[in-house]
């Protein structure tokens, strides 16, 4: 599989976009999970296109197009009960799949998960794919 970054870059894009959207809230929140998800989605896509866009020349005035169509997705799950509500913590079943017929030698998917989001009562699921132009 061809990366457009290594995947240690794909994990620090995914962990600052998590800490940006959902860093200073202290449990989940139902009002909240939609702008944090689109935060988070559009902090990876920025992130992606911002790194692996080609430098435009001074002879083209188009903006610098990356070599990849990006798609990324964020899934916030709340836990049962609240952290700070132990004998009433739990975790609600979830399970998460992508497949796709593509070229194995130009796309790719990755998925990521927030570990600090445990301790504030929900899980995070990142998947960032590319699609090679």
């Amino acid at each position: 599989m061809n990366s457009p970054l290594p995947t240690s870059d794909l994990e620090q894009i995914a962990l600052h976009a998590c800490e940006g959207a959902i860093g200073s809230a202290e449990v989940y929140d139902h009002t909240r999970v939609a702008d944090w998800n689109t935060t988070i989605i559009q902090t990876i896509l920025k992130s992606l296109i911002d790194k692996t866009s080609t430098s435009s020349t001074a002879e083209h005035t188009e903006p610098a197009q990356p070599a990849y169509k990006y798609i990324a997705n964020s899934t916030v799950i709340q836990h049962i009960g609240s952290p700070a509500e132990p004998e009433k913590h739990g975790r609600r079943g979830m399970h998460s799949a992508v497949g796709a017929f593509w070229n194995n030698e130009k796309d790719g998917t990755y998925s990521y998960k927030w570990e600090a989001a445990e301790k504030k009562g929900m899980d995070i699921v990142i998947t960032i794919t590319w699609v090679a132009i």
